[in-house]
């Protein structure tokens, strides 16, 4: 009606007559258009169960669900990068596409396969909440979701004999969300060596294609059967456990070395010394320590007035490159007053031993590493060493990665000993204590943790001013067989930096069964200290045999 009159309006001004403007200015106003009235707003509780049905896919996580955290500075940033991150992603999807597309070039009749146009569009994602979940690994994980409606221009040319074939990508929505691992957390920027993206459920993705102008997927039946497919091929690669890893830092510089396997070594004997005594003898002793270590070398006995000493005495060590490390053996001659007499030197390369295998060694002693110094012809006599190199077994080395985020083990026969084997043999009980939290001493708090286990005592480094200390040390036990039915203490100190009458405190302490340990190769667990009113300590053990 209002379209209606305002025709004859028109028609009306056009006639010219006095009567024909009369009609004209009264049908136009007549068809005045009238206001629009502004939208009915209510409140989310003044809806029925249909209408909040029919928003609710639209609310965004951090409404619906309080573990995700809305992050509108992070859209901003988003939307305020989308044209340089645009070019970014096309530039990676080009190179990664274009030699897929060279392999069927001269194939099934295909001259050509490029790109008419590449583009994301102007509309950037957005992220509808993130949760970030806390675990005890060494890790970081990040669960966004992600919501995007684009409007890409991504044209494909095919030229197929003479006919040029392009097909379009239209109408593009995607839902993921995504489970973004940053691992392992190192001191090297970007502080993090990897991101493992892995999807916990199957994204919803939903486009249009044009071919030859036309929208195929009209077609009855085929949008179905596509959408099915790119879900399983999702599904396949990387729905969880299913990761997708991307390294961000090379694993040279933030490979941390871990132990491979014991090195037992039996000094013998040495013979033929050389005298340097007033008396025409020497007390001599052998210091032994591993090149790549910073622990302090150990000793034999000292053997008063020997030429031709008698040792017999066994030493283990924590071997971590077998290929690169060497055994260090430096004879000395004891001296009550003064510095002691260098007798001389040799080593043993640690890729020369069979594993499990002993092999004796009688080494003519040097007078430095150079063996071929010609104006060194000093007979310096020998040393005779047992050495037997038995490394870990493989299941028990690959524990560190069969750990979910939560330092529980993952199923599998390959990351489980039978009970045999967990329960005979020697091995080595691995302590890494990583902090504690909420440790506070009545005068001062500058917190240290003390390990105690067989008789042996290990302690951290003294951090001062803080009730959260983060030490991250480990501590190492070789044991010569599995400790089923005891227990390592461990005591979480303060220390007073100056001179005080109480210059030590009591924070709390825990005793942790280990048999836990030895059955499942690894635990990763806060404990409750003892005599300390909210304090927590974190502490990875680890067991690996031989």
């Amino acid at each position: 009606m209002g379209f209606l009159s305002t025709l004859l309006g028109i028609i009306g001004f056009g006639i010219g007559t006095p009567v024909g403007l009369l009609v004209g200015f009264v049908l136009l106003i007549y068809s005045k258009p009238k206001p629009v009235k502004e939208p009915i707003t209510r409140s989310l509780y003044e809806l029925d169960n249909d209408a909040l049905l029919d928003i609710l896919p639209d609310i965004p996580l951090w409404v619906k669900c309080p573990d995700y955290e809305r992050v509108d500075w992070l859209n901003k940033f988003v939307t305020d990068m989308w044209p340089y991150l645009d070019k970014a992603i096309c530039a990676q999807i080009k190179s990664i596409t274009e030699p897929m597309f060279a392999e069927y070039v001269g194939k099934f009749q295909i001259e050509a396969i490029e790109y008419d146009h590449l583009s994301l569009g102007t509309i950037p994602p957005e992220i509808h909440g993130l949760k970030v979940s806390e675990t005890n690994e060494k890790q970081l994980v990040l669960e966004p979701a992600v919501r995007w409606a684009g409007n890409p221009n991504i044209v494909l040319a095919l030229k197929l004999l003479s006919f040029r074939i392009t097909v379009q990508l239209i109408d593009l929505q995607i839902f993921i969300v995504p489970r973004i691992t940053l691992k392992p957390l190192v001191p090297t920027l970007p502080c993090f060596a990897t991101a493992a993206v892995s999807l916990l459920e199957k994204p919803d993705i939903d486009f249009g294609m044009n071919i030859l102008g036309g929208d195929i997927m009209a077609i009855p039946g085929l949008y179905q059967f596509v959408q099915k497919t790119i879900k399983r091929q999702v599904a396949s690669l990387c729905i969880w456990p299913q990761t997708l890893e991307i390294p961000i830092l090379d694993s040279a510089t933030v490979a941390v070395k871990k132990p491979v396997g014991i090195l037992h070594v039996n000094v013998v004997r040495a013979q033929k010394l050389l005298k340097k005594d007033l008396l025409g003898t020497s007390d001599p002793y052998v210091k032994l320590n591993l090149t790549g270590e910073s622990l302090p070398a150990k000793k034999t006995t000292i053997k008063k007035r020997n030429l031709n000493p008698e040792w017999n005495e066994m030493f283990k060590f924590i071997v971590k490159d077998s290929e690169s490390q060497v055994l260090q053996l430096q004879v000395f001659d004891w001296d009550k007053v003064g510095n002691h007499d260098w007798l001389g030197m040799q080593f043993v390369p640690l890729k020369h031993l069979t594993p499990y295998e002993t092999k004796e060694f009688k080494l003519d002693l040097l007078k430095h590493t150079y063996s071929y110094d010609p104006q060194d012809k000093k007979q310096r006599g020998k040393i005779v060493v047992e050495l037997t190199y038995a490394p870990f077994r493989e299941d028990s080395i690959k524990l560190d990665g069969t750990q979910d985020g939560y330092g529980r083990k993952e199923s599998g026969l390959n990351g489980r000993y039978s009970e045999s084997e967990a329960y005979s043999g020697a091995g080595l009980l691995s302590v890494l204590v990583q902090g504690a939290e909420d440790v506070e001493g009545e005068h001062h708090n500058n917190p240290y943790a003390v390990i105690f286990l067989r008789g042996e005592t290990k302690r951290t480094k003294l951090i001062k001013g803080t009730r959260d200390p983060v030490w991250n040390e480990e501590f190492h036990f070789m044991l010569e067989e599995p400790p089923i039915n005891e227990k390592i203490h461990i005591e979480v100190m303060s220390k007073r930096t100056g001179f005080s009458f109480r210059s030590k405190e009591h924070l709390g302490n825990v005793d942790i069964n280990l048999i836990d340990v030895v059955h499942n190769g690894r635990i990763n667990q806060k404990y409750h200290l003892i005599d300390s009113r909210n304090g927590v300590i974190h502490v990875v053990i680890k067991w690996t045999t031989a």
